[in-house]
C-alpha cells in the first residue's frame, strides 16, 4: 500500500517534500538558528492561510462552471474575430489574476482555455501563453495578486485601494507589453494559422443556482478586499466558506480533501527555510551588492533586473524574500520596483513562479505541447521588455 501511494506521488510532491525535510534539518543542525526560523514560519502563516482558502474557493468556482460560462461568453463576444478573441482574452486572464491570484489563473483558467480551444477549434497554444504570461505579468495591481505583494504588504504598507493607485501604471504598462509579445509570437495570422472561429453555443451551467453563488462569493471577496478593512486571509477565508455551504447543500460529493493544495502549504515553508538559510550563508551579502541602495530610477530599474534574474535563476517567491532583506527600510520605491522584478520577471524558466509550473502540468494533462526552447526565447523578451516597461512607469507616476 505504501509503495502504491508513494508510485502516485508527482514530481513536484517529492520536491516540496525534500524542501521542508531540508529546512527542518537546517534548523534541526543550527544551520538555521530558529529565532529566524520563527520569524520566516511566523510571517508566511497568513499567506498560507490565503492560499488554501483561495484555492479552494477557485476549485470550487471551476466546478460550479463559473470559469467556463465565462469563457464561453468570451469566445461568443468575439464574435468570431481573432482580433476581439484576443481583446477579451486578456481582459478575463487579467481580471482572473487580479483578483484571485496567479495561480488561480495557472491551475483553473487555463484548462478552461484549452477545453475551450478544442471546443471551437482554435489554436491552442495561444491561449495557452496566453494565459502563463498574464498570470505573472497581471499581478501587480493588487496584494491578492501574487504571494510576494502578500510577503511585502507591512513594507510597502499600503492598503489594497492604495496599492492599485500606486501600481496602476505600472500593471498597465506590463499588460501592454505582454499584450505586443503575445500578438508578435502567437495571435497573428501567421501564427495562429486561421482566420476566423465559429462563436460557441450560448452557455447552459449544470447548476446555475450553485454557479450563481460561487460567482457572488467571488464578487464578495473583490468587493471586501478594496473596500472592507479586513486580513486577506479572513476574506478568502469567508468566501470560500460560503461556496462549501452551498456544495455542501447541493453537491456534498465534491467536497474532497484533495481540493487543499497540500502540495504547496508543503513547498513554501520548505522554500523560505532553505533560503533562509542560505541567505544566512552568504548570499545576503551577494545580494547587497548586486542591488546596492539607490532609490533612483536607476536604482529602482537595477533592483528590479536583479530580481527577475534571481527569479528565473531559482524562484519568485524565495528571490522576493532575501532581496527585500537588504532593501533599505525607507527605500519604497526601490522595493516596489523588486516587485515589478518578481512579479513582472520570472517568466523564462518553468521553475521561475508556481504559477508557471502548475501551468505547465496543466498543459501536459490536457495534451498540448509547448516547445520549451521557443518558451524561453518568447518569454525572455517579455521579461526584459515587461519589467523594463513597468518600472519607467512607476518613475513616471510615482
Amino acid at each position: 500500500m505504501t509503495s502504491t501511494l508513494l508510485g502516485r506521488l508527482h514530481p513536484l510532491d517529492w520536491l516540496a517534500a525534500a524542501l521542508l525535510a531540508l529546512g527542518v534539518l537546517a534548523v534541526a543542525t543550527g544551520l538555521l538558528p530558529t529565532g529566524p526560523a520563527s520569524d520566516v514560519l511566523a510571517r508566511i502563516g497568513p499567506l498560507l492561510v490565503f492560499l488554501a482558502t483561495v484555492i479552494v474557493l477557485a476549485e470550487l468556482t471551476g466546478k460550479a462552471e463559473v470559469f467556463d460560462v465565462v469563457a464561453t461568453w468570451v469566445a461568443r463576444a468575439g464574435q468570431g474575430s481573432y482580433v476581439l478573441l484576443f481583446a477579451w482574452c486578456v481582459v478575463f486572464a487579467s481580471v482572473t489574476t487580479i483578483t484571485l491570484n496567479l495561480d488561480t489563473t495557472a491551475v483553473l483558467l487555463t484548462p478552461v482555455m484549452l477545453a475551450l480551444a478544442s471546443r471551437v477549434g482554435i489554436a491552442a497554444v495561444p491561449l495557452a501563453m496566453t494565459t502563463v504570461w498574464l498570470a505573472n505579468t497581471a499581478s501587480l495591481l493588487l496584494p491578492v495578486s501574487n504571494l510576494t505583494n502578500l510577503l511585502a504588504a507591512d513594507r510597502v504598507a499600503l492598503s489594497p485601494s492604495r496599492m492599485a493607485a500606486v501600481m496602476w501604471a505600472p500593471q498597465l504598462a506590463a499588460i501592454a507589453a505582454t499584450m505586443a509579445c503575445l500578438w508578435v509570437f502567437y495571435w497573428r495570422r501567421g501564427r495562429r494559422g486561421a482566420a476566423r472561429y465559429t462563436p460557441p453555443e450560448r452557455p447552459r451551467p449544470a447548476d446555475p443556482v450553485l454557479t450563481r453563488v460561487c460567482a457572488v462569493a467571488c464578487g464578495g471577496f473583490l468587493v471586501a478586499l478594496l473596500v472592507a478593512d479586513v486580513p486577506l486571509w479572513a476574506a478568502s477565508a469567508t468566501a470560500a466558506l460560503v461556496v462549501v455551504v452551498a456544495f455542501a447543500v447541493r453537491r456534498r460529493e465534491e467536497l474532497r480533501p484533495s481540493l487543499v493544495p497540500w502540495r504547496l502549504l508543503v513547498l513554501v515553508p520548505g522554500m523560505f527555510l532553505v533560503v533562509e538559510t542560505v541567505s544566512a550563508h552568504g548570499l545576503h551579502e551577494i545580494l547587497a551588492r548586486l542591488i546596492g541602495a539607490g532609490e533612483g530610477p536607476w536604482g529602482v530599474l537595477r533592483t528590479a533586473l536583479v530580481g527577475a534574474g534571481f527569479s528565473n535563476a531559482l524562484n519568485n517567491l524565495p528571490a522576493y524574500v532575501a532581496s527585500e532583506a537588504v532593501v533599505p527600510a525607507g527605500n519604497h520605491e526601490q522595493l516596489l520596483g523588486l516587485l515589478i522584478g518578481v512579479n513582472v520577471g520570472p517568466l523564462v524558466t518553468p521553475w521561475a513562479s508556481l504559477a508557471t509550473l502548475l501551468w505547465f502540468e496543466r498543459c501536459r494533462w490536457h495534451g498540448t505541447r509547448i516547445a520549451l526552447g521557443r518558451f524561453m526565447s518568447t518569454s525572455l523578451v517579455l521579461s526584459a521588455t515587461g519589467v523594463l516597461a513597468a518600472t519607467a512607469a512607476l518613475a513616471v507616476t510615482v
